[in-house]
């Protein structure tokens, strides 16, 4: 088969791999639809480190190709979405509601961190019963590809604020997870939605994704900002870009008994501002995310498609083909072209 492979920072390649076969509990997918995610851009970077040789990606859909022992309730030919993050359900973080951490911190992400991932014609998928959802014949795979990572990981910015109805909240970063965190805002029903990057096209996303005030990230936003709210600040701000300006600025625009909700991945040492964290007797309280996994998140999240309370396929604004995956992460490492997310088919 065909797999993006990583060799070094800087190298990787679609190489031919064999096709994996299952152990007990595993299902093969054949995988239809992928996508690039922004770890999977820190990996290749070599910000992020792998194993060398590991096939990258984390998000797709597809069919399943072959089953394990003690895998029920699927069959091969069955069209399904993967859950980038893949939980045991068993352990205690898992049964804890953390699946993210399964195993231990981050131990959830394994598809293109520990295992080999998705941006191949195959992959296999480890604790398959938990982590792989039917998708209705009435949605397509555009439909439901950015669900398992993408929105999953913007929503839970917001579920983490908690946003509460009637609340302020501030969006710095909208890139695709900011804008899933913008619209995991609107959803839950915040009366305002601050929504601040340097491109106005996603400024432009924002708008339709639910945000009321779109602003440049310039200086002069955290003023207006504040001026809006009246000096308190907001009740939720949201850092969805993993930079020292977008975190200072959340925290400096965040009212005192606020809380920062950090989706972004951090590459480097991350500093506090002790005047915006209120010399520390601002009750402002800082919350991390990443992405829940699992099937029963997977079955919320396409509820919303299936009603129709969300689309995300604004978010595919670039096409290709697999064995033109290193075009498409030239693409989206230098956000060229207004590109939000690209789709990657596999034939």
């Amino acid at each position: 088969m065909k797999a993006t492979v990583f060799r070094a920072s800087g190298r990787f390649a679609v190489e031919d791999k064999p096709v994996p076969a299952p152990g007990i509990g595993e299902a093969i997918v054949k995988v239809t639809l992928t996508t690039i995610g922004g770890s999977d851009i820190h990996i290749v970077k070599g910000e992020y480190p792998v194993r060398p040789g590991l096939t990258i990606g984390h998000e797709a859909v597809g069919v399943i190709h072959e089953l394990g022992d003690g895998v029920y309730d699927y069959e091969p030919g069955q069209r399904v979405l993967i859950g980038a993050i893949t939980p045991c359900g068993q352990c205690e973080a898992c049964l804890a509601g953390h699946t993210a951490q399964c195993g231990g911190q981050r131990g959830g992400w394994r598809l293109g961190n520990t295992i080999d991932g998705c941006q191949a014609e195959y992959v296999r998928i480890p604790y398959a019963q938990a982590n792989l959802v039917p998708i209705p014949d009435s949605l397509s795979d555009e439909q439901v590809i950015l669900l398992s990572a993408v929105a999953s990981t913007g929503f839970a910015a917001a579920e983490s604020g908690p946003v509460k109805l009637g609340d302020y909240v501030a969006v710095f970063g909208q890139g695709p997870i900011g804008l899933c965190a913008t619209l995991g805002a609107h959803l839950m029903g915040a009366a305002r939605i601050f929504a601040v990057d340097k491109n106005p096209f996603r400024l432009e996303v924002a708008r339709r994704f639910g945000a009321t005030d779109t602003l440049l990230a310039v200086p002069e936003s955290l003023e207006t900002i504040l001026a809006a709210t009246h000096l308190h600040g907001v009740d939720v701000a949201i850092e969805a870009l993993g930079i020292q300006d977008t975190f200072s600025n959340a925290l400096a625009v965040l009212k005192p008994g606020g809380t920062l909700s950090s989706v972004g991945v951090y590459s480097r040492t991350i500093s506090l501002d002790v005047a915006s964290f209120g010399d520390g007797l601002a009750e402002k309280t800082i919350t991390t995310s990443l992405c829940p996994g699992g099937k029963e998140r997977m079955l919320r999240l396409l509820r919303l498609v299936e009603s129709k309370r969300i689309d995300l396929t604004p978010l595919l604004t670039h096409h290709f083909p697999l064995e033109n995956i290193v075009e498409a992460y030239d693409l989206c490492s230098q956000q060229r072209d207004n590109v939000l997310k690209v789709a990657v088919h596999v034939r």
